[in-house]
C-alpha cells in the first residue's frame, strides 16, 4: 500500500516539473518574439533613415551645383531673366505658351 502514495506522489511531482517548464518554454518565446519585433521595427526605422540620408546627400549635391552655377555670373543670367524678369542692354524675353492640345 506504500507504492501507491509513492506513486501518486512522483505523479504529481512530474506534472509540477513539467508545468514549470512549459511556463518557463512559454516566457522564453514570448520574450523571443517580441525581441523578433524590436529587431524587426529597427530594421525598417534604419532603412528609412538611410533612405531619408540618400535623398538629403543628393539634394545637397544638386543645391551645391546650383550654388556653383549662380556664383558664375554667366550661370546667373538665366536665373535672372526667370526669376526677376530682368534684361540687359539689347535683350528681350519671349514668353512662348505651349500649344492647346
Amino acid at each position: 500500500m506504500k507504492k501507491r502514495p509513492a506513486q501518486v506522489f512522483r505523479l504529481l511531482s512530474r506534472m509540477a516539473v513539467a508545468a514549470m517548464v512549459l511556463v518557463a518554454a512559454t516566457l522564453v518565446s514570448i520574450q523571443f518574439a517580441h525581441i523578433v519585433n524590436e529587431n524587426v521595427a529597427m530594421a525598417r526605422s534604419l532603412s528609412s533613415v538611410q533612405k531619408d540620408i540618400g535623398a538629403l546627400a543628393h539634394r545637397k549635391r544638386s543645391e551645391e551645383r546650383e550654388i556653383r552655377r549662380l556664383m558664375d555670373p554667366q550661370g546667373a543670367v538665366p536665373e535672372i531673366h526667370d526669376r526677376l524678369h530682368l534684361v540687359g542692354p539689347n535683350e528681350t524675353i519671349i514668353y512662348v505658351k505651349p500649344p492647346r492640345q
